[in-house]
């Protein structure tokens, strides 16, 4: 089992001309992703070559799209003037799952987008996020595919990087995983922590999960009391940002520290009095969901 995606999703890459785009679509592609076609606008009727000789048709809508691929999922490499408008597109097509893989998209661009998303049904994920990762059923986004490995382990992170480390470390110590989910630093997402933790209570192979979260925000704070609330499975927490001096900032656009709220220290706070163990640093993890599964 895993989340949000598995093998039979049938995906559409918005931007699969583009130099991110194409590279990442091969990668997907070569994972075993169901890339049932592109959009690129002016572009329909080309095709893109994929491993293996692998033909992708190309579509100028998404619209056509779907209605030529029957897909039910869409990831975004355009640029991010024109990210909110390729999510609402995608949603409008009736898209389920829209995974903006963009960074630097205007907040109030997001605003409406996410609006008009929910309105019609449709999950975002992201915008700046590296999407999600089935393991052995379907990579949607960035997330690289050879660190992980099949296992009882969730993973969810604002942060792209330490998503991979905590991975990383995972499959080096034999600790599988069930799906990888990069939710994205900026200040409006569309998935959030709460969101992955309700669906990794719900997935019958996840046995633990592993949040990682950072300065900035209260996102982890509220994440700690559904947790308490609300799950019946371990989890394993890790904030960025223990140690950065007062006032710094983290890279992400919503990892700004408003009064205490955002601190570290709180943050760790009320993971641990919500039951959540903390590791002190990324190595500790494996540790810590090692004690968590036993």
């Amino acid at each position: 089992m895993a989340i949000f995606t598995d093998k039979s999703t049938k995906l559409l890459v918005q931007g699969i001309t583009g130099r991110d785009g194409s590279f990442h679509t091969r990668e997907m592609i070569a994972y075993g992703t169901q890339v049932v076609g592109g959009v690129t606008p002016g572009k329909g009727g080309q095709t893109f070559d994929g491993p293996g000789g692998r033909k992708v048709p190309i579509f100028n809508s998404m619209d056509e799209a779907v209605a030529a691929t029957g897909a039910n999922a869409s990831v975004i490499f355009v640029p991010p003037a024109f990210a909110a408008s390729a999510i609402m597109e995608a949603a409008d097509a009736g898209i389920s799952l829209v995974v903006a893989i963009t960074e630097g998209v205007p907040v109030l661009d997001m605003t409406r987008a996410h609006a008009f998303a929910r309105d019609r049904g449709a999950r975002v994920l992201g915008p700046n996020c590296p999407g999600l990762l089935t393991v052995g059923g379907a990579k949607i986004g960035i997330l690289p595919g050879r660190i992980a490995s099949p296992g009882p382990v969730g993973v969810v992170s604002r942060s792209g990087t330490l998503t991979y480390e905590a991975v990383h470390l995972l499959t080096r110590a034999g600790l599988g995983q069930t799906t990888c989910v990069g939710i994205g630093g900026d200040p409006l997402i569309g998935t959030n922590f709460i969101d992955c933790l309700s669906a990794f209570e719900k997935d019958p192979a996840t046995e633990a999960v592993v949040m990682i979260g950072e300065i900035g925000g209260t996102d982890e704070q509220q994440a700690a009391a559904f947790a308490k609330s609300s799950m019946s499975k371990p989890v394993v927490g890790f904030i960025a940002g223990q140690t950065a001096p007062p006032g710094r900032r983290m890279g992400h656009a919503g990892a700004i520290i408003s009064g205490a709220e955002g601190t570290a220290l709180e943050k760790v706070k009320a993971l641990e009095a919500s039951g959540i163990t903390v590791a002190k640093r990324p190595a500790d993890i494996v540790g810590l969901v090692k004690a968590a599964l036993a």
